[in-house]
Order: C-alpha cells, then sequence, then structure tokens
C-alpha cells in the first residue's frame, strides 16, 4: 500500500506514534497514516516532549513494514521527504540536522522519531512519527522552546495550506521509501549530506550516554550512521547512542 492512501484523522491522542503502533499491532497495513489534531503527550527523541498545539501543526506517524535491515536510514529519508514537500509547497529550502531535525537556521522547524515492533529477532513494523510546526506564532510556543523552535508561518509571513503540504509529502514519502526499499542507500545518503546543517570536516560535539565526543564530522556511513573522526581514528555513532548535540 501507498503512504497517504489510507488515513486515520483524530481529534486527539496522547501520540500518533503510540495510536499507530496499537494499530500497527492488530494488523494495520503498511502505509497507514494516523494524523491527530494535536497531541497531549506528543513524544519526541530520547524521551523529550514533542509540543502540539492544537491544529497549528501536523502531526502523524506512518506504518511501515520495511524488508530491509537498515532502518537507521529511515529518519534520513523522512527527513528529505519532509524538505522536498516543503520546498515543492512554498519554495523554501530548509536543512536537516542529523538524524531527525528539520531546521531552518538555527531553529527547529520539525522533527522525525521511527519506533520499530518486532517478533523475536525479527523487526515487525516501523512506525514513522513526523512532527512540523506549521501555523504557530512565537506564542504558540512554551517558553521554554520559543527561542530554539519556529514554523511555517513565521518563516514565509503567510498561511500555508496543510491540504496541500500533505499531498506533496505523500508523494515524497513514497519517493524516497522505494529508494530504500529498493536499496538505495547511498543515494539517500548522499542527498541527506548535501542538505545537512553540518559540513564536511566540521568540527562537532556529540553528547553521549558516556559523555561528550568531539571530531571533526565525515559525514554519514551507508548505514545511517554518523562518521566522527578524533585523533586519526574514526568511529560511527548511531541515533540511538546520541543524547544531543553541543549547541542544542
Amino acid at each position: 500500500m501507498r503512504i497517504g492512501v489510507k488515513i486515520h484523522r483524530i481529534k486527539s491522542c496522547p501520540s500518533t506514534n503510540d495510536a499507530a503502533k496499537e494499530l500497527a499491532m492488530a494488523g494495520g497495513k503498511e502505509g497507514t497514516v494516523i494524523i491527530s489534531e494535536e497531541q497531549t503527550r506528543g513524544k519526541g527523541t530520547r524521551g523529550r516532549s514533542w509540543y502540539s498545539a492544537r491544529k497549528k501543526g501536523i502531526y502523524l506517524s506512518v506504518i511501515l513494514h520495511p524488508s530491509r535491515p537498515n532502518i537507521s536510514l529511515l529518519p534520513l529519508m523522512a527527513g528529505l521527504a519532509v524538505n522536498e514537500a516543503i520546498f515543492s509547497t512554498l519554495d523554501i529550502r530548509t536543512k536537516l540536522k542529523w538524524p531527525n531535525d528539520i531546521i531552518w537556521g538555527k531553529e527547529k522547524l520539525g522533527g522525525i522519531l521511527c519506533e520499530s515492533g518486532f517478533l523475536g529477532n525479527r523487526i515487525n513494523f516501523v512506525i514513522l512519527g513526523i512532527g512540523l510546526n506549521v501555523d504557530h506564532g512565537k506564542d504558540d510556543f512554551p517558553d521554554e522552546i520559543r527561542h530554539q523552535a519556529t514554523s511555517l508561518t513565521l518563516i514565509t509571513k503567510r498561511k500555508v495550506s496543510e491540504d496541500l503540504l500533505l499531498q506533496n509529502l505523500w508523494r515524497t514519502l513514497n519517493f524516497w521509501y522505494s529508494l530504500f526499499r529498493d536499496g538505495e542507500g547511498r543515494a539517500i545518503v548522499r542527498v541527506f549530506q548535501q542538505n545537512s546543517v553540518l559540513s564536511l570536516e566540521e568540527e562537532t560535539t556529540l553528547i553521549t550516554e558516556k559523555g561528550e565526543r568531539t571530531g571533526i564530522y565525515k559525514g554519514i556511513d551507508p548505514q545511517g550512521g554518523l562518521i566522527l573522526e578524533s585523533q586519526g581514528e574514526k568511529r560511527t555513532f548511531f541515533s540511538a547512542e546520541i543524547k544531543t548535540t553541543k549547541d542544542e
């Protein structure tokens, strides 16, 4: 099933990822989407929350049944899809911050959250969550994130057609997910790098569960991990290891 053909629209839920997970466990088909007007306990990475003001943003989750094991590429391909959908709708170029943020300047515009379900050692499903700030004004954000958050309306100074944005998003998600299914991970990585806020050879700091790791950014590996070189030694980090980056 193509993404966006079957859509469940709801007014409110704690988390679209949790709702999609329940649906997937009950046999929900690949490509099925849950969209909510708000989330009361929206989920971000590393247990953080995602503020989801009612009817101000796009809060959705997609059920996927990937046949390939390199699911670390899924947040990257989803970020590319969101970037392209925004450009097609509004003619503005947003950036991507590995592994899951949509960025405008130094402000966060959206985020990706992938969660997996397993049967034994086999991946049963992946829930691809997307949160995008659309119609927020600055006063619509809580004080603690107001300085680092933005929305499409704040960027463009005009009303954004959510319907058109979603139509473009279904198209771009299907394109990039088809590349993932066809084993075109290197193409995903290459284009992600072209749209990254990080430049090759730039010094960067990752904050992991074991502390800070500073080094020279060497790009993204074919499995979706970030390559950092320190004292002549290269190491690849995956999103599950990262708490945040130094500038957040």
